[in-house]
């Protein structure tokens, strides 16, 4: 199957950057959203990035920014906006029940051959794909926010999804143009929480939730904390960082993570403690520091001495060995490419090949000292036999 024609299920954030590569690739796009507000705010954004580009030069040859808007339509009506199409690409709010009705009616109103992905980050593809009558037809399609400069695309295949869906999956996203550098398709072959990217850094949250609620308990400034913990190149300190993404969605993460693999993830006291007070970071002008006056410029001069930074890279390897031994993906350097890719910093693995034994003593000190089990050494970390897995 060729796919021509593309429909955008929600043009937020995530819709109308998605929507944007598409229209970058040559596909034909229609918009979906019930918003007004959303639809010319992703048409607005559309517009202006278009532009730009043509300013650029970098444009597909030919082309110009009235004729990429051209082919980008929007409508509001799901079951017309379907009809003819060959992919549908779903990003709406995180909530099941929603993804689930949705894929249902695009299913039952779109021509057989119709693909519904979702660009869920954590839900169950498999779970999406209930009760809809194609589930073979049903896969994930991953970005990373915007998703005209992030590399990273992750094609997750559901239980029932089938092999041609996942192919056409990743043929149509290799196709999607990057504005920074190439773009990197992986391939998650098992539906888990997290799929590739997520799952590998969600068990750090386990420790940086320890280190906060420690520093909270010794009255520790947060900009001590924040220098413990942030890299010394990362455009954003990484309390900062927890702001912008924005304190309730850690906080439901961490929720998810402790359903469905561990209740070691629950979210700490100070996380806890956000989200009740509604202190959810940029969002509501205070989080860690206070937004009101526009992004904070903590001074990371002088550090608080509670991070163990091997502690990070050890939890890293070991949660990238689990997904191995899951079968989400056959080799470690898959790993490495995605987050590189994801998160424009480097995969734990390379360095696991050669240290494994090390980072297996630090997670079995700290999995002790922090009483979470999760953070045990699992065996193919121990063993290093994943180092074959290439």
């Amino acid at each position: 199957m060729e796919v021509k024609n593309i429909v955008m299920l929600g043009f937020g954030d995530m819709g109308k950057g998605i929507a944007q590569v598409c229209l970058m690739a040559g596909y034909n796009v229609i918009a979906v959203d019930l918003s007004d507000k959303i639809i010319q705010d992703g048409l607005e954004y559309n517009k202006t990035g278009f532009e730009k580009l043509e300013e650029k030069g970098k444009l597909p040859k030919g082309m110009t920014a009235t004729d990429m808007m051209q082919k980008l339509k929007v409508n509001k009506n799901l079951a017309d906006a379907v009809k003819d199409a060959d992919l549908v690409i779903e990003a709406v709010l995180e909530k099941p029940d929603l993804k689930k009705k949705l894929c249902k009616d695009v299913i039952d109103n779109s021509p057989k051959h119709c693909i519904f992905a979702s660009n869920t980050s954590s839900i169950s593809i498999t779970e999406i794909a209930q009760g809809c009558n194609k589930p073979e037809n049903v896969i994930g399609l991953h970005f990373f926010n915007p998703a005209p400069l992030m590399r990273l695309v992750e094609v997750i295949k559901g239980d029932k999804a089938s092999e041609e869906s996942m192919a056409i999956g990743v043929k149509v996203a290799k196709t999607l143009p990057c504005l920074r550098g190439e773009r990197y398709v992986a391939s998650v072959l098992k539906d888990r929480p997290g799929f590739i990217v997520n799952r590998v850094l969600a068990p750090s949250g386990i420790y940086s939730n320890y280190i906060i609620d420690l520093a909270y308990e010794k009255g520790i400034p947060w900009e001590q904390v924040d220098a413990d913990l942030s890299g010394p190149n990362a455009p954003m300190s990484s309390l900062t960082l927890a702001d912008f993404t924005g304190r309730d969605i850690a906080y439901n993460a961490g929720l998810y993570y402790a359903e469905k693999l561990s209740p070691d993830f629950k979210p700490g006291k100070v996380l806890t403690m956000h989200y009740n007070n509604g202190t959810l970071g940029k969002k509501a002008g205070q989080g860690f520091y206070d937004w009101s006056k526009g992004r904070p410029q903590p001074d990371l001069s002088k550090k608080a001495g509670l991070v163990d930074r091997r502690v990070f890279g050890a939890i890293t390897a070991n949660e990238g060995c689990r997904i191995l031994e899951e079968g989400v993906v056959k080799s470690w350097k898959v790993i490495d490419e995605a987050v590189l890719a994801g998160m424009n910093f480097p995969g734990p693995m390379q360095y696991a090949t050669t240290n494994y034994k090390e980072l297996s003593q630090v997670l079995e000190e700290y999995s002790e000292k922090l009483n979470k089990s999760y953070l045990k050494p699992c065996d193919l970390l121990k063993s290093g036999k994943f180092v074959d897995m290439v």
